[in-house]
């Protein structure tokens, strides 16, 4: 009887998502029937989820980098890409740049800005290792996860704090709590057009410069892992700790690694986002956070190439369900697609599949 129990709570759950689906907007026939009378508008969410998915992946992978070293699910990763976001708008700030900024002034300022936000939340996330997380590691798994947690309420409210300093960053506004208008900086010339495409579809080069940085940001961190002295010892921490330390090699200078890259990435991430949605609060991070863990578990946590696919995977999954299902009921649907999948693939699309954590 207990072979056929797996089998009934899939059908059980199948049926209840059938039955309450049409409630969250699952209604196939006319969701086919849209699609099939206005297929750019298909394509146009698609492009708009992969920019989106490739976003999340940066995220996910500083979570997915921090699990695959110490198996510690870092909570406060989330706030911490929000306070890279608040760092690129105070540099914004400080270079006094504003919508439509000449693009000889704008792209100092965003490399600028760039470099602070990577190196503030490299920063953060190493001097958090070290005195948060590194007097717990041999400690029962329940304390780190608690101090990540607190952690995380810290850098929430350091934003808080950050956006209330009109005094001294004018670019903040009157509300600390208000949402923080980023400068618009990146064009939105139409590529399609441009090169004389005739279509509704609307790709333009700010969503095209997004993608390559986030592309290439990815590449790097994989190309890093796989191909250099520091990725290969940070892949032997990973898979034994103990060993690697007999072998020579310093753990503890190896993890602190893994938190700068993790911290840096979360920085990029932070200011891609200003610049892509052109506003930023301080409770960015909890959203994003969850939807980038949900990103690294989905593909496999602690495997990088996972955290990758998830990105993209519940960035497009976010789109289609906005657009053709309901917005309302958009996480319901990303987080009842990761029940699914786990049910089937317990570690995740790729958690099976590759050897290496890291």
């Amino acid at each position: 009887m207990k072979q056929w129990r797996k089998p009934l709570l899939y059908c059980v759950f199948i049926y209840i998502v059938l039955l309450i689906g049409p409630i969250a907007g699952f209604d196939l026939p006319r969701i086919l029937k849209e699609v099939a009378g206005n297929p750019e508008l298909l394509i146009q969410q698609i492009l708009v989820g992969l920019v989106n998915g490739a976003i999340i992946a940066i995220i996910a992978l500083g979570y997915t980098l921090v699990y695959g070293i110490i198996e510690l699910i870092n909570f406060a990763h989330g706030d911490l890409y929000m306070l890279g976001a608040f760092g690129a708008l105070t540099i914004m700030g400080a270079f006094g740049i504003q919508d439509g900024a000449p693009l000889a002034v704008a792209i100092p300022a965003m490399l600028v800005s760039l470099l602070i936000a990577t190196a503030l939340c490299a920063g953060l996330n190493v001097i958090t290792e070290k005195y948060a997380y590194r007097p717990l590691r041999n400690a029962p798994r329940l304390a780190p996860l608690i101090s990540a947690i607190g952690v995380s309420f810290i850098f929430q409210n350091i934003g808080l704090f950050w956006g209330g300093l009109k005094a001294f960053f004018p670019i903040m506004g009157g509300n600390s709590a208000a949402p923080k208008s980023f400068p618009d900086l990146l064009p939105r010339i139409n590529i399609l057009k441009a090169l004389g495409i005739q279509s509704n579809i609307n790709f333009t080069t700010k969503d095209l410069i997004v993608l390559v940085v986030a592309v290439v940001l990815m590449v790097s961190l994989h190309l890093f892992v796989q191909k250099t002295r520091l990725g290969k010892a940070m892949r032997a921490t990973a898979q034994n700790r103990d060993a690697a330390l007999i072998m020579g090699i310093d753990v503890d200078k190896i993890i602190a690694l893994t938190f700068l890259i993790g911290g840096a990435l979360a920085g990029a991430a932070g200011l891609l986002v200003g610049l892509y949605n052109n506003t930023i609060v301080f409770t960015m991070g909890f959203t994003a956070g969850l939807r980038a863990f949900t990103a690294a578990v989905l593909g496999g946590i602690g495997n990088i190439i996972g955290a990758m696919l998830g990105g993209v995977l519940i960035g497009l999954l976010s789109s289609l369900s906005d657009q053709y299902l309901s917005s309302r009921w958009t996480d319901a649907w990303v987080f009842a697609v990761l029940v699914i999948i786990l049910a089937f693939r317990p570690g995740g699309l790729l958690g099976e599949n590759v050897q290496e954590k890291v």
